[in-house]
């Protein structure tokens, strides 16, 4: 478990913008999954995803590092930020946005402000 952790955290720390997801963001392998890489493709989001289906030391090893029992998860930062009702929440009420802006990550607030209005 300890190589899994070394090679999250190396993961985490080396990427702005990280899902450890099921699947990959072109081909998401379960809702949840794909509720968060949807967001984050439609709003433009450059991130690295990481299929948990490939590698199932990093399946389990992704839980205990983040102490969370759910994927997907989200990095921003080297900070986890939670999993799909955790972003679809912040998506909607935009601090999803605030976040990415207090970061320093781009992505399109017109495409973001867009999910707000379908869903408001």
């Amino acid at each position: 478990m300890t190589d899994a952790k070394t090679r999250i955290e190396d993961t985490v720390k080396a990427n702005d913008v990280v899902l450890y997801m099921k699947g990959t963001k072109e081909m998401p392998q379960c809702g949840f999954s794909s509720r968060v890489a949807g967001v984050l493709n439609y709003i433009g989001v450059d991130y690295t995803d990481v299929n948990v289906l490939a590698d199932e030391d990093i399946r389990s090893g992704i839980k205990e590092y983040s102490d969370w029992p759910t994927i997907p998860q989200l990095y921003v930062k080297g900070e986890f930020v939670g999993g799909c009702d955790i972003i679809t929440e912040m998506t909607l009420s935009g601090e999803l946005d605030g976040m990415f802006e207090q970061n320093g990550i781009s992505f399109d607030k017109d495409a973001s402000d867009k999910i707000r209005e379908a869903n408001g």
